[in-house]
């Protein structure tokens, strides 16, 4: 027999002593009957000490006994095995190994429980790897909400006679922020610009697309044009420069003394009207579908005047939607949440509207735009 095939011939307890991973046996309470030299060197925890004198949940830290406890053990014995359970095993001098492990359970011919075979993965370089991809997703969070707050601060107009909100609330359970904005600018002496969109997507490439088109459409509206050209102008501008594509926006215009309202929806939710006396309702008009879409005409706008002391709300689809109803619904529950705040200041309105219809489950953020024209 050559060297070579010396190598090759492994014994049977060799093979399971020196294993890529660790081997223990227990009896169906959990006590360690076997373990290999893999998991002895790994833990610092010698054979003489553990067999037939710990359970293997003893080995576990904390969390780990009450998982074991809840779900491991439980799961085991409905199903017979459990698979890439992850755990951590207390090593002998206390520092904690990252592991998973893999159980069967054998039973005997009457089905009774006998033996369980475990086998120990160490996940050390794995769990180093989740935290890294971790740290770099919090970092990537942390620089997009920057970003995004930078752009979406700035004094709301102010003016006798006119009221002005903004709420802004991001996804509490995303990890990343989304592309909701809002605007609120002078466009001369008398009339106020008022913008509120939602990018696709999310992360840095969202809040940065977001800030792209709240500049373009802050310059657009201060050239004098009207919001369905704006729109018509801004569909160049995504084109031309591959950016916000799909993008959902309402740009407004409001004439102080005239409480003349024009505005233009490119696939964005309708604008609620809440006028004095009366219900209130969506203005339908005006809409197109969202940026970068190619047309067969020019974009549409609508106008109307509005009644001393109404107010006008914009908003982004995360104060709608819900997964589990359709998106009328959604829209009913608008109009009775609004209906139910219209004796209140618009700075107590909008943020009451959020707090009512906001959905933890949903993960979309919420921005709400209220103005009031007396």
């Amino acid at each position: 027999m050559t060297g070579d095939d010396e190598l090759l011939e492994d014994t049977a307890e060799d093979l399971f002593e020196n294993a890529p991973c660790g081997y223990l046996s227990t009896l169906p309470d959990g006590t360690i009957v076997k373990v290999n030299r893999t998991f002895e060197t790994w833990t610092g925890l010698r054979r003489e000490d553990l067999l037939g004198a710990k359970r293997f949940q003893d080995l576990l830290s904390p969390g780990g006994r009450i998982y074991h406890e809840t779900h491991y053990a439980p799961l085991l014995r409905m199903q017979g095995s459990v698979r890439e359970i992850a755990v951590e095993i207390v090593r002998a001098d206390g520092t904690r190994l990252p592991a998973l492990v893999n159980s069967v359970l054998r039973s005997d011919e009457q089905g009774h429980p006998q033996l369980v075979r475990t086998t120990v993965f160490d996940a050390t370089d794995r769990r180093g790897y989740e935290q890294e991809l971790l740290r770099a997703r919090r970092q990537e969070q942390d620089i997009a909400q920057q970003l995004s707050r930078s752009l979406l601060s700035g004094s709301l107009p102010a003016a006798p006679g006119f009221e002005v909100e903004v709420v802004y609330r991001p996804a509490v359970s995303g990890l990343e922020v989304g592309g909701d904005w809002y605007d609120a600018f002078w466009l001369d002496d008398d009339t106020v610009g008022l913008v509120v969109g939602d990018v696709v997507g999310r992360g840095i490439g969202a809040a940065a697309t977001m800030g792209q088109l709240r500049s373009a459409v802050r310059a657009l509206a201060l050239t004098g044009l009207d919001p369905g050209r704006l729109l018509d102008t801004l569909d160049a501008y995504t084109e031309r420069h591959d950016v916000g594509l799909m993008t959902t926006l309402i740009s407004a215009q409001l004439g102080l003394g005239s409480r003349r309202l024009r505005y233009a929806c490119a696939g964005h939710p309708p604008p609620v009207i809440l006028s004095p006396g009366e219900e209130p309702r969506f203005a339908w008009e005006g809409r197109s579908a969202p940026l970068g879409v190619r047309l067969d005409g020019p974009r549409g706008e609508a106008a109307l005047t509005l009644e001393a002391g109404s107010t006008v709300l914009l908003y982004t689809d995360g104060l709608i939607e819900r997964r589990s109803e359709s998106l009328t619904d959604g829209l009913d529950r608008l109009l009775r949440e609004v209906a139910g705040h219209r004796d209140e200041t618009v700075a107590r309105l909008a943020p009451a509207v959020v707090r009512a219809l906001h959905d933890p489950q949903h993960v979309d953020d919420v921005c709400v735009l209220a103005a009031r024209v007396a």
